[in-house]
């Protein structure tokens, strides 16, 4: 029975995408209907992924020989190129996690998009945004993309549903376009979302290269093909020069445009700049980014493609080693800007950009395992604190409204009404809204011990320790202490958010007047929180001292046959120093959080402690280090040159030149013939023929004298001619 719940692979992207369909062409104009066909689709989608998932889990036979099934597709020369499934350890749990995630996402936007508060009362007639249905639409076809991401069996396919995530992040994030700031320099969420789109087609361009060039040497985008060791052999063997690098062997440089593409999808380093924009769409578009789709997918394909990183360890001084730098540099630059931002959202977003560079240092050292379990742990407790600060937000606006509800408090919001502009992301703008949303605070505050890695209860202290560990044990001294100073910065930041958020007492009367949010948006918070706790149970590695054995690390078994496979490192370790280390930098970053916003907690109007402190370092953090304004100064100024030089080639120097001479040679023609052709021959025939019917005309003219005794005589005249001729004929 296994394989066939493993051929339920083929339909898990589909209910999603039929909800798409159904939605755009049925039911959008019954907001309420749309929302249930969605919410009903991703459910279907979520207890297929579980069905497959657990069949792969209860068939080790399946893990050294993935379940793969493919169709013949589109022919290219002697061969047809197929498109299948494959279910892997690793498909086996990203459906898992993907499949629960979307689903919670869901259920979360059906009570979030009920109250946006930047529009117009005018436009909110009946509680629901105007666009309700539409973004609904949007996130299943968003979901499509990351189900069918993750079940396809070649690159090819991948990609095409990579590109389906880029079309559905570009969507959503400028979903609320009309929205406008009183300061014109803020990005707008259609500016937001054109940046996202751009800037990740950066790194999608180089990976269709990277794709390009290893169907040209290897014949076939089929993972279990191109992951054939005489495959590999061949790609790490096979070389290409390249100007200033030199020989490089196949294997580096497509690995190298590959990871570009994941740089780029996962907002790394420097095409990180994309990411914390992304905020300006709506909260549950944020968790879908940042935990289970968008982001997630560039990690997801580094993980899918390490064996080819690895080839023949000819990656160890060339691809992974340029992915450990990234990851580890992006991870320890993004934490650095979160300590500065007081947007609750952006705080998160760095978190994102922060923990995917601890996710792809893992992987460019080898810890395969490790990073798959950060990934899957990170998407939990992620998605949990993104929804988290979207009660929040959510109830803080309702505070806002409720106490300006004679002050027009709907248009505050966007810059265009009666009253002062008032920002309910903004942190400062918070406080003491534990006692006001408890459930959504209690549940923020376990995915913020989970992100902090708070020792032996959370699920992101046993991914993390396992990445440290292996850091250490395996001599990548600097991505370890990069790493630690990384994770000690985020437990800081992290409760700093929460202690300025949830303790103390409201700054604002928007924080004063804040409900709780309704039980379609913390129901979900409740089940996320489960996770974020206990998610990283089953990863406890067998040979950690007490706990090892209780439940045998599961999760690394079933990894292990798979890396085995793939011939990757997979070994469990375990270093006291490495623990003690992971214990002091996440205890220490929340004490020093409690030490600086906790015991004495912000008032209205204070000047942040951190802010005074790091003084004009401070303010670098907070313009994150100036990057905007580089790339505008540089590419974006770049690029606007070259375009007004190509419209100068175009319109003054080359193109235009020709078009006009063109036109002004047609006309010098046109003007010849006009004179030697048209006037003397046409002209003159068709007036010769004219003159000759005058002349005839006239002639005849005189025959018409009105007399019936003439006309007589001539018809006489005429037989008697005509009589005449007979005889001779």
């Amino acid at each position: 029975m296994t394989p066939t719940f493993l051929n339920l692979a083929w339909l898990v992207p589909l209910p999603p995408l039929l909800a798409f369909f159904a939605i755009i062409l049925f039911t959008n104009k019954n907001k309420r209907l749309s929302s249930n066909v969605a919410i009903g689709a991703i459910l279907i989608s979520w207890a297929l992924a579980w069905l497959v998932a657990f069949a792969f889990f209860v068939q080790p036979e399946f893990i050294e020989h993935p379940f793969d099934v493919a169709v013949p597709w589109l022919p290219t020369g002697t061969t047809l190129f197929s498109m299948g499934v494959t279910v892997d350890a690793v498909t086996a749990g990203m459906l898992f996690m993907v499949g629960f995630v979307l689903a919670m996402i869901f259920i979360y936007s059906s009570g979030y998009m009920t109250f946006p508060g930047h529009l117009a009362a005018a436009l909110n007639k009946d509680g629901l945004d105007p666009r309700y249905s539409r973004f609904f639409a949007y996130i299943s076809l968003f979901a499509t993309g990351m189900l069918g991401l993750v079940v396809a069996n070649n690159l090819l396919m991948l990609f095409i549903f990579w590109e389906i995530m880029g079309l559905c992040s570009y969507l959503l994030i400028g979903f609320w376009y009309e929205k406008k700031y009183p300061d014109p320099k803020q990005i707008t969420p259609k500016e937001a979302g054109l940046k996202a789109f751009l800037t990740t087609r950066v790194g999608d361009v180089l990976l269709m290269m990277g794709l390009i060039f290893l169907f040209i040497q290897a014949g076939d985008l089929n993972f279990q093909y191109i992951f054939a060791a005489e495959t590999l052999h061949h790609l790490a063997e096979a070389s290409v020069t390249l100007p200033l690098f030199g020989e490089v062997s196949w294997a580096v440089l497509i690995s190298v445009l590959i990871f570009f593409g994941a740089i780029g999808k996962s907002a790394q380093f420097p095409l990180h700049v994309w990411l914390p924009d992304a905020m300006e769409g709506p909260t549950p578009v944020s968790a879908l980014i940042h935990a289970a789709t968008m982001v997630s997918a560039g990690v997801y394909l580094i993980v899918r493609m390490l064996p080819l990183f690895a080839a023949d360890h000819h990656g160890e001084n060339g691809a992974m080693t340029f992915v450990a730098f990234i990851g580890a540099f992006t991870a320890i630059f993004a934490a650095t800007i979160a300590l500065a931002q007081n947007d609750i959202k952006k705080v998160l977003a760095y978190s994102t950009i922060s923990q995917l560079g601890y996710m792809f240092a893992a992987l460019g050292i080898g810890a395969w395992v490790a990073a798959i379990f950060h990934l899957l742990t990170h998407a939990f407790f992620k998605a949990l604190l993104f929804l988290g600060s979207g009660s929040v937000i959510h109830g803080v606006e309702h505070g806002h409204h409720h106490a300006h509800a004679h002050g027009h408090g709907h248009d505050d919001h966007d810059g265009h009404g009666h009253g002062a502009y008032f920002d309910p992301q903004n942190m400062l703008n918070m406080g003491g809204l534990l006692k006001r949303m408890p459930r959504t605070g209690w549940t923020f505050i376990l995915g913020a011990a989970s992100l902090s890695g708070f020792p032996l209860l959370t699920a992101g202290f046993w991914s993390k320790d396992e990445i440290l560990a292996d850091a250490f044990v395996n001599g990548h001294t600097l991505v370890f202490w990069t790493l630690a100073a990384a994770a000690l910065l985020t437990a800081f930041y992290t409760f700093r958010a929460v202690f300025l958020t949830f303790f103390g007492q409201p700054r604002t009367e928007a924080a004063a007047h804040a409900p709780e949010s309704v039980s379609a948006m913390t129901l979900p918070l409740m089940l996320l929180a489960i996770f974020a706790v206990a998610g990283g149970w089953v990863g406890i590695p067998s040979i950690f001292p007490g706990l090892g054995g209780l439940l045998n690390n599961p999760f690394g078994s079933l990894m292990k046959g798979q890396a085995e496979h793939y011939g990757l490192h997979a070994e469990e370790v375990f270093s006291s120093f490495a623990l003690g280390v992971s214990l002091v930098v996440a205890l220490g970053g929340i004490f020093l959080a409690w030490l600086v916003y906790g015991r004495r907690p912000l008032q209205t109007g204070q000047q942040d402690p951190v802010a005074r402190l790091l003084g004009p370092v401070y303010t670098i953090l907070q313009r994150k280090y100036y990057f905007d304004e580089l790339y505008a100064a540089t590419i974006v100024r770049f690029t606007k040159w070259l375009s007004q030089i190509s419209f100068r080639f175009d319109d003054q120097w080359l193109i235009d030149p020709i078009v006009d001479g063109v036109g002004r040679f047609g006309r010098w023609l046109s003007g010849a013939l006009r004179r030697f052709v048209d006037e003397p021959i046409i002209d003159g025939a068709v007036n010769g023929a004219g003159l000759v019917a005058s002349a005839a005309g006239s002639a005849l003219r005189l025959l018409q004298t009105g007399q019936a005794q003439n006309y007589l005589l001539v018809l006489l005249l005429t037989v008697l001619v005509l009589l005449g001729l007979a005889q001779f004929v």
